[in-house]
């Protein structure tokens, strides 16, 4: 019997997806064409495969055993074939989109477009935001090539690679009354505070830090970036417990002054995650280690 590989993709898109729509979409074909590939799916392997609910496709017991198993035999033949294309950075003109964290969209994207621009000016960046989904960046299902934050629970498609661990600071105004070149304890809690929201991961790694020591904080306002925490702090006697290298970029801002937390606060991980499927792209292999060296850069 003679199978029709090319059917493969299809098979995954619509595991990942869990909608004829996205799915198709996602491939670059009609949805009548992802449906008729679909049936000749279900006659190859002898099975529905996915069922049609009310907001998409659920895959059925034979789909769930067979999904690992596919998705290995794609990884497999991507690596014989990507094994032996080349990728010429310089020549190379591409565009990929990644979805950053605030954090790391403050931190590290700047970095990078800068060393893009030096050894590859043919490639651009195209920012999807990161909060707390995974699925709703794109890296799941691949349309996204990578992400950078702090990533909880990845799926088993997802190669994750711990980047470097972050600590934490303290801003205040320069001329701020109560604050000199350090701060205390009592003078921590007694200050009003600027939190940052939405509720990422390292805002809440942030309270844990907070409730273990013990420490109490007065917010007064929440803003959504750390920009406006920044400008909030800079015109009040507010104090922002921002990661260090935020903080160090702050300290080029002769309205603040950067300290160290009173009490040890610990870190928080930047991670990146890529799906399994660029495991061995040239292009997306020479991106990672191009960030890994700007990350190296970073802390030095």
């Amino acid at each position: 019997m003679r199978y029709d590989l090319n059917l493969l993709p299809i098979f995954v898109a619509l595991m990942e997806e869990r909608s004829v729509t996205r799915a198709a979409g996602r491939m670059g074909i009609t949805q009548p064409a992802l449906s008729n590939a679909l049936s000749r799916l279900r006659l190859m392997l002898q099975d529905q495969l996915f069922v049609r609910e009310r907001y998409g496709v659920q895959p059925t017991p034979v789909a769930l055993e067979l999904a690992p198993r596919i998705a290995e035999v794609l990884a497999q033949l991507d690596d014989v074939v990507l094994g032996q294309q080349t990728f010429d950075p310089d020549q190379a003109e591409r565009v990929f989109t990644i979805a950053p964290n605030g954090y790391a969209e403050f931190v590290l994207v700047p970095a990078v477009v800068a060393r893009l621009q030096k050894v590859a000016p043919g490639i651009k960046l195209r920012l999807t935001p990161y909060g707390n989904d995974l699925a709703e960046t794109g890296v799941v299902s691949g349309t996204t090539a990578l992400v950078l934050g702090r990533i909880v629970d990845p799926p088993d498609n997802l190669v994750v690679q711990h980047l470097m661990d972050e600590g934490l600071a303290c801003a205040v105004r320069a001329d701020h009354p109560a604050i000199g070149d350090a701060m205390t304890r009592e003078q921590f809690e007694a200050m009003k505070h600027v939190n940052i929201v939405p509720p990422g991961r390292m805002r809440a790694g942030l309270f844990q830090a907070l409730a273990q020591q013990q420490l109490k904080r007065d917010v007064a306002i929440s803003v959504t970036n750390f920009f406006a925490a920044a400008e909030m702090v800079a015109v009040t006697d507010y104090c922002a417990t921002l990661p260090s290298l935020i903080c160090r970029q702050l300290m080029h801002d002769p309205r603040l002054k950067i300290l160290p937390a009173p009490v040890d606060l610990g870190s928080f991980p930047l991670e990146m995650a890529w799906h399994v499927r660029y495991r061995h792209d040239p292009a997306h292999r020479w991106l990672r280690a191009l960030i890994g060296e700007v990350i190296t850069d970073l802390n030095a």
